[in-house]
């Protein structure tokens, strides 16, 4: 019954967005959605190279396990700010340029990182790279924009399935490279990665200008609205809150569990934790293709409930490691199967109001994941991986209450429109 919500008079700006839709019919070629696949994989890996190593980190800025948590708080504050003020400029400046900007700037960012030689400059340039890596989400809907409409949520989910692979391999990788030469050279390493990124990304996208017809005030002002006028994307952006709340808490406190007397790992064998997770990808195609057939209530219902399981084995995972990358496993598949649905239909509803509907979305959604990583930080270091497991497992289990109440809402408005029509 979500789909409902698309039924209305097309704007002139959405008139324009359906015909730049039309010129696009054939959708772009493999080689540029692998390309943007790419790119939104290194654009989000960045915020998420610290998370194996945060121990590596506090021993080194001699720091407490609670304030190094706030590393991966900073990356999402600055994440939900540029999710705020710079996503929404995607419906309004030509996103070629906007993009290659952004990815030019991020590689600073990262330089500045690096170079940090306490954690006052740490925390800003963690914060100014999570501000710049929204390119990512620039990148998800101007993929949507181009796609063909029977092939959006195939696009979408091919796209995302680059996402989810750099937040999980960014540890794996981050793992490595600090196991040969420190933290630092990861950030340095990523810094190049994004000079490199930004050449490819100028030689083969296409220039395409947004249609919002809007002042930059006009247009952050409507993002605030869409989320008053459209039912959908408010039960979805608090459905995709809860779940990544639930992604983070678990990659914040793993590496103090990893690190700790129990697993002592180094943090090259932490980041290699990261590939289990890789699962995330896969269900972000198959939810992406299955969204593209309407089963979209069976996604969520499924995800929901398979990410309250999974915090079960996480919990066995304390001294079971078969257990913890099972847990890993299905949180992964469950957390992308959610997100990657949210986003299928939340596209659906205006298309050229795409990137405004995806700041909105995922402001939500990253607030939700800075306050899982806050919580979970201060969880941990009171109550130890059992009180993150509790953690975990409650914010799942409002996901599944949301979920129900909101689901049952649809049905009962569903039955009551199809009994007006039978009787008119």
């Amino acid at each position: 019954m979500e789909s409902s919500a698309t039924q209305r008079p097309p704007s002139p700006a959405g008139t324009a967005a359906k015909s730049a839709e039309a010129d696009n019919a054939s959708g772009p070629g493999p080689r540029t959605v692998r390309l943007m696949s790419v790119a939104v994989g290194l654009c989000v890996a960045a915020n998420y190279y610290a998370q194996p190593l945060l121990e590596t980190i506090a021993r080194d800025l001699h720091l407490s396990s609670t304030s190094a948590s706030l590393v991966v708080t900073a990356a999402q504050v600055g994440y939900v700010a540029g999710l705020v003020l710079l996503l929404p400029l995607g419906d309004l400046l030509e996103r070629r340029r906007l993009v290659c900007g952004m990815t030019l700037a991020t590689a600073f960012s990262l330089a500045l990182t690096a170079s940090a030689p306490n954690s006052g400059i740490l925390l800003a340039g963690t914060a100014l790279t999570g501000l710049l890596s929204v390119t990512a989400q620039i990148l998800v809907p101007f993929a949507a924009d181009l796609a063909a409409p029977r092939q959006r949520g195939r696009t979408v989910g091919t796209v995302m399935s680059g996402l989810v692979l750099g937040m999980l391999l960014a540890r794996t990788a981050s793992g490595a490279l600090a196991s040969v030469g420190g933290w630092r050279t990861v950030y340095w390493v990523a810094a190049a990665a994004m000079l490199a990124l930004t050449a490819a990304l100028h030689r083969m996208l296409p220039r395409y200008r947004g249609t919002a017809g809007l002042r930059y005030g006009q247009l952050l002002r409507s993002t605030a609205r869409l989320l008053a006028e459209e039912p959908v994307l408010r039960v979805r952006s608090v459905l995709g809150m809860l779940a990544f709340a639930c992604f983070s808490a678990l990659w914040t406190a793993l590496a103090f569990l990893l690190s700790g007397p129990g697993y002592g790992w180094s943090d090259g064998e932490i980041g290699l934790l990261g590939l289990a997770g890789a699962a995330g990808a896969i269900a972000a195609q198959a939810a992406g293709r299955l969204a593209d057939r309407g089963r979209t209530t069976v996604t969520t219902a499924a995800g929901a409930l398979l990410l309250l399981g999974s915090w079960w084995a996480l919990a066995l995972g304390a001294h079971h490691l078969a257990a913890l990358v099972t847990g890993i496993v299905l949180l992964d598949l469950a957390h992308q199967g959610v997100h990657i649905t949210n986003q299928s239909l939340i596209y659906a509803l205006r298309p050229e109001a795409r990137g405004r509907i995806t700041s909105a979305y995922m402001t939500c959604y990253f607030v939700g994941g800075a306050a899982g990583s806050a919580l979970a930080g201060v969880v941990c270091s009171q109550a130890g991986w059992e009180g993150v497991c509790a953690l975990g497992a409650a914010l799942a289990l409002l996901l599944c209450l949301v979920w129900a109440v909101t689901a049952g809402r649809h049905a009962v408005a569903g039955h009551r429109r199809s009994a007006g029509g039978c009787r008119g």
